[in-house]
């Protein structure tokens, strides 16, 4: 892959598709990126448009849409209602989230998220950040870790892995992101070493990044910043991030607790669009191998109460 591609949207047409824009809507895309979606949805919108893309990566402006129906928000997602407050933007038409991490990240090697290079181990999204990865691991204690692996990394043995960490680090500093995976990989499954140590470094990003503490804050703002009848199409990579947005369009919460009103019909403020996830296709997946873990579910919002 060449190095100037910064990343390439998976589902883009089914996205586009089932968000079924308005060419005079409000649209806001809250991962930014590369910009291949706000591209796409700033293709369809007429004079009258508006896109707000946000990205918390400040490496993401150089990609901004030279167009005045265009926005660039440098901010977490998770204060979406704030600033399409402070833009006086009213409600949106449609919000789109994709909740996978770019190929410039993975492929920048001193942002530290993968052990394919030797690089400080940073994994922060957003630089000015104070927290590393390399300080979650310096300091995370036995109960931490071992809860940050249980619940984003599908390990067989993540006890030992908590245990391979603490024993290193007693040991000398882990710095870097090869330092990391010396000290993980005794306790991997030699089978599986590549797809374990993946895991292992997903849910150290994940926790350095309180990427799920973002998505629960971004998911309970969306019924108010969207207008009735205004769709959320979210597209996640991993079973902790696609259960939440499950129960969240389902039942219009987190947890996924169905309230139920007096004729004992399960009360949600949406309409699910798509009943099952879409996934990439082979054609896609052989294109953009990235696309394989992408699943695609959109809701349109039905009330606001």
């Amino acid at each position: 892959m060449d190095d100037h591609i910064y990343h390439i949207p998976a589902l883009l047409d089914e996205t586009i598709n089932l968000l079924n824009i308005k060419p005079e809507g409000t649209y806001i895309d809250v991962t930014f990126g590369g910009g291949g979606h706000s591209r796409a949805i700033i293709s369809v919108l007429d004079a009258k448009g508006r896109l707000f893309s946000f990205d918390r990566d400040i490496d993401a402006f150089s990609n901004r849409i030279d167009d005045p129906r265009f926005t660039f928000v440098h901010s977490n997602f998770r204060y979406i209602e704030n600033f399409m407050r402070y833009y006086e933007a009213g409600k949106a038409d449609g919000i789109l989230a994709d909740l996978g991490v770019s190929f410039h990240h993975f492929d920048d090697p001193e942002r530290g998220f993968s052990f394919r290079a030797d690089a400080p181990l940073d994994m922060r999204m957003n630089r000015s950040a104070s927290l590393t990865a390399a300080d979650i691991v310096a300091t995370a204690d036995e109960q931490r870790l071992r809860r940050m692996l249980n619940a984003y990394a599908d390990l067989k043995r993540p006890g030992n892995v908590v245990k391979a960490i603490i024993k290193a680090r007693a040991q000398a500093p882990i710095l870097t992101t090869f330092q990391l995976a010396d000290a993980v990989r005794p306790a991997l499954d030699p089978r599986a070493e590549k797809k374990e140590m993946a895991q292992v470094f997903q849910a150290l990003r994940i926790e350095t990044n309180d990427e799920m503490g973002d998505l629960r804050h971004f998911l309970e703002a969306t019924t108010r910043v969207l207008r009735p009848g205004g769709r959320l199409a979210i597209l996640t990579y991993h079973s902790v991030e696609d259960r939440m947005v499950k129960n969240f369009m389902k039942t219009g919460n987190i947890d996924g607790i169905e309230e139920k009103d007096f004729f004992g019909k399960v009360s949600t403020p949406w309409k699910l669009i798509t009943r099952k996830p879409v996934e990439a296709s082979p054609e896609e997946v052989e294109r953009n191998p990235r696309s394989r873990s992408a699943k695609l579910r959109v809701a349109e919002l039905i009330s606001t109460e």
